[in-house]
């Protein structure tokens, strides 16, 4: 390790001089972990909007005899009651009449845990496509812990 005591010559000719420059490096790594911390933190505070959301409520079903129940199976067959359904046009045939009604029935779809979202899109496609206003979804409850 070597260490300049003075200068060669041993004179007072040769001074310190004063170095004017400022040193960047501390000062841009200071910056970073700043705008490192701010990219963090402000999405979370840009993303929490004042809200009051709705508990949870398990309101049970009231099965009335004009709803409609509809049903897919694990293997995306579908169901009008216990009537197994050809397609959706089948299933558009069988609204028609339905969607006029006043009052409209409530068209509830129960679809199994292993089904495909597929069929059940194209249900609730073909209920929009035919005028039905009331579409619920039946779920098992929760278990109570």
């Amino acid at each position: 390790m070597a260490m300049n005591v003075g200068s060669p010559g041993g004179g007072d000719d040769a001074e310190d001089e004063v170095v004017s420059t400022i040193n960047t490096t501390p000062l841009v790594d200071v910056m970073l972990v700043l705008l490192i911390i701010f990219l963090i933190t402000i999405p979370v505070v840009t993303h929490n909007i004042a809200l009051e959301l709705p508990p949870e409520v398990n309101i049970p079903t009231q099965t009335k005899p004009e709803n409609i129940n509809l049903s897919v199976n694990r293997d995306g067959d579908m169901f009008w009651g216990t009537t197994p359904l050809k397609d959706t046009a089948d299933l558009f045939e069988r609204l028609k009449p339905e969607a006029v009604k006043v009052p409209q029935p409530e068209v509830h779809i129960r679809g199994d845990l292993e089904a495909r979202y597929e069929p059940i899109g194209k249900i609730v496609y073909t209920l929009q496509r035919a005028g039905i206003e009331k579409i619920g979804f039946i779920t098992e409850p929760p278990p109570h812990s």
